[in-house]
């Protein structure tokens, strides 16, 4: 029977959505690398014309910090995804098993962006576009965390819906020990997971928190082995105290081991991971169940769902997010010069830091700012 409305006009050629072409993406690092996954069902079959967009920091030698042009690719690969038909999730990790990532790249803003605060400003509109574009994107995301996920590496997880993570990442900012604060969504985003006062501590101490203890803290959703013993058997993290919650009255469950075992824990995991016997099988097998799950459900209804959950991070993020760029902006010209300056000068001088006690001093003094106060809290360069 010839349809009631057949004299409507109609159009049925199918439209390109996407913003982007592939040249912020490659292969060879540093880089960003953009690819779709078949979707596979709990047995692992796949599931033709359905799958997972995965967007991977590729910078293996820096533990895939983050270089302008890598952000370029985060950001086309978010949008590009979001319009994809045939994407169901996004999987957003990176390379190797040392670092998910650890932020912007140092080296590049040390010799490049420190000094020039208006350059500093138009990258910083570059990153605030690279979370805006995992907020923003119509599908699930899930940060797979295989390794550190530090300072701009642990903002931008944050961002992400749900985190599963190898148990031997660390998580934590650097901000205030390298010339910088966690202004690009921890301190927008932590609150929401931690308590006030862990989420102050994490943004201020620098100290770095185990994946068991962030489980503990509900920042992300499992922590799960990747090393095996010599008999083959999972090995969950042994830098990590995992079998005891309680120890003379504190919860040390999640906490770092000290001592011999400490150290021996550390010379096993290092020589797993220097001849890069780890196995993220497990890891991603939680992705993949994951990923069934949100297949398995309306795909309106889901983005609505997730979106509602995300307007709780995205309020406080887009109030002040444009007001940040111009005091990071100005910060290069100062302590983020001497910052990122130390830290990557760390093979010439010795040291990643600068002399903080020296810094107070001349600060209390009201010295002037200038090359000559930079010289005198700098490491020195050592003799060959």
């Amino acid at each position: 029977m010839a349809g009631l409305l057949d004299w409507m006009p109609r159009e049925h050629k199918m439209k390109d959505h996407s913003r982007h072409g592939t040249q912020w993406w490659g292969t060879d690092a540093p880089c960003t690398v953009y690819e779709k996954k078949p979707l596979k069902d709990p047995k692992g079959n796949v599931i033709p014309g359905l799958y997972n967009a995965w967007i991977r920091l590729n910078n293996p030698s820096q533990f895939n910090s983050y270089t302008t042009e890598m952000v370029k690719g985060v950001i086309a690969g978010f949008e590009n995804a979001s319009t994809d038909r045939e994407v169901v999730c996004v999987i957003f990790t990176g390379t190797g098993a040392n670092a998910f990532c650890t932020g912007g790249n140092t080296k590049e803003y040390s010799e490049y962006y420190s000094m020039r605060p208006e350059e500093y400003g138009s990258y910083m509109e570059l990153f605030n576009n690279m979370v805006d574009s995992i907020l923003m994107c119509k599908k699930p995301v899930i940060c797979r965390v295989n390794g550190m996920r530090v300072a701009g590496g642990q903002e931008i997880g944050l961002a992400c819906d749900i985190a599963i993570s190898s148990d031997l990442a660390i998580f934590g900012q650097a901000g205030p020990r390298h010339g910088s604060a966690p202004v690009g969504g921890s301190s927008d985003f932590l609150p929401w997971f931690l308590s006030a006062e862990d989420a102050m501590w994490s943004c201020v101490s620098c100290e770095m928190f185990s994946a068991y203890k962030m489980k503990a803290k509900n920042l992300i959703s499992k922590a799960i082995p990747v090393l095996k013993d010599a008999d083959g058997k999972w090995v969950r993290n042994p830098q990590v105290i995992t079998d005891v919650f309680v120890k003379d009255g504190e919860i040390v469950y999640g906490e770092n081991k000290t001592g011999q075992e400490a150290k021996d824990a550390r010379a096993w995991v290092g020589e797993k991971l220097k001849n890069n016997d780890y196995d993220f099988s497990l890891v991603d097998a939680e992705v993949d169940r994951i990923c069934w799950v949100f297949a398995n459900l309306f795909p309106g209804c889901l983005n609505k769902s997730i979106d509602g959950i995300r307007q709780k991070k995205k309020f406080f993020w887009d109030q002040i997010k444009n007001d940040h760029r111009y005091w990071l902006a100005t910060n290069m010209m100062g302590e983020a010069f001497l910052g990122f300056g130390a830290f990557n000068t760390k093979k010439i001088t010795g040291a990643d830091t600068i002399d903080f006690i020296k810094n107070r001093q001349l600060i209390a003094k009201g010295t002037l700012v200038n090359e000559e106060y930079f010289s005198e809290v700098l490491g020195k360069p050592q003799a060959k």
